[in-house]
């Protein structure tokens, strides 16, 4: 394995899911663009989102066998402990010759080798919670963190003897733009589908049974439904309406945000903080095995915000989705006061400019 130059670099770490990978990857771009001459490297996990985008970037990183506790068995929370434990002693016996400048951990199983080898090591590290619920391994390491930057006001509290700064949730460079008013689009009018980088099945299934009849009543609507790469396959052969359009991943989301009239999308802290960002409205349905239920905590901050409407899953959940989705179709009013103006986001400046001075 070809290892990268950690000496006095800044690294980024954070994956498994687009939830804490998008974060790093708007800090990284932040970085750079404030430090060009800092070597700024990522280490994430060999599976997960950053397994399939780092590669493609021109990022140096390191991906470690590595792999999450939550929902396993036994047996697995055994073996997971021991990659654990090995990916931490690569990275610490790599770190005590080539000592980085600073860690800056964004949450996920794929962080957690290179934040508990800053810990021991005592290289300093930064925390980013985007969650409305910090995760068990925010939790763990949060106490000896130079400053845990919180994406909502409400983690801050749930982190006891942590240095807390409440800033917001990063967002990639390409969010940080004005973004046109719901207000200039034009028919067919676009609902766009967001199951998350992995995809959602529930959500998926859902609108495979809903988009047909939803799109026969609304003439002058059309469907963009991102639905997971491994999603994709199994949903190949399934017959659409002529107006439903399916695709794997949407890599520039933010412009399949502004052409879009209304969301409905999962409720990680990214997209939500997206949605502000681009000044659209959503329909937020929570993944329900989310760890903590940060979801649903996330979808009811934006919720309170009168930024969105929350819709659960469970018993009769494509039905109410129906009725939900068909009802904000026919009243752009109630769309755009949803929508609200998009919001500028500050969160990587924030950010940066505490790191900086901590240092």
């Amino acid at each position: 394995m070809a290892f990268p130059d950690f000496d006095q670099a800044l690294v980024l770490t954070g994956g498994g899911t687009g939830g804490h990978f998008f974060p790093a990857v708007a800090l990284a771009e932040g970085a750079a663009s404030r430090w060009s001459e800092r070597r700024i490297v990522f280490v994430g996990a060999q599976r997960g989102i950053e397994a399939r985008k780092l590669p493609g970037t021109p990022w140096p990183h390191l991906l470690l066998d590595a792999e999450g506790f939550l929902g396993r068995s036994p047996l697995r929370v055994l073996r997971s402990g021991w990659k654990l434990w090995r990916a931490t002693a690569v990275l610490k016996g790599l770190w005590r010759k080539q000592r980085p400048w600073a860690v800056i951990g964004t949450g996920g199983y794929g962080a957690a080798p290179a934040l508990l080898a800053a810990r021991s090591l005592g290289i300093p590290y930064f925390l980013h919670e985007s969650n409305a619920a910090p995760g068990a391994l925010v939790k763990l390491v949060a106490p000896r963190a130079r400053r845990v930057w919180c994406g909502l006001d409400a983690v801050r509290d749930l982190l006891p003897g942590a240095d807390c700064l409440t800033v917001g949730t990063p967002v990639r460079s390409s969010f940080l733009r004005g973004f046109s008013s719901l207000e200039v689009l034009q028919p067919p009018f676009r609902l766009l589908v967001l199951g998350g980088s992995g995809g959602a099945r529930a959500l998926n299934d859902a609108l495979m049974e809903i988009a047909g009849p939803l799109l026969e009543a609304s003439p002058d609507w059309e469907i963009l439904h991102q639905t997971g790469p491994a999603e994709a396959c199994r949903l190949a052969e399934r017959a659409l309406h002529p107006r439903h359009r399916l695709v794997p991943f949407l890599e520039h989301v933010d412009t399949a945000l502004e052409e879009a009239s209304l969301v409905v999308s999962r409720a990680g802290a990214s997209t939500c903080a997206e949605l502000r960002a681009a000044g659209r409205g959503a329909i937020l349905v929570p993944l329900p095995t989310a760890a903590h239920d940060h979801q649903r905590r996330n979808a009811q901050a934006l919720a309170d915000q009168g930024r969105a409407l929350l819709e659960p899953q469970g018993e009769g959940f494509p039905d109410r989705l129906r009725a939900r989705c068909r009802s904000l179709m026919a009243d752009p009013d109630t769309r755009r006061r949803l929508a609200g103006s998009p919001e500028p986001n500050r969160a990587v400046e924030a950010c940066l400019d505490d790191l900086s001075a901590r240092l």
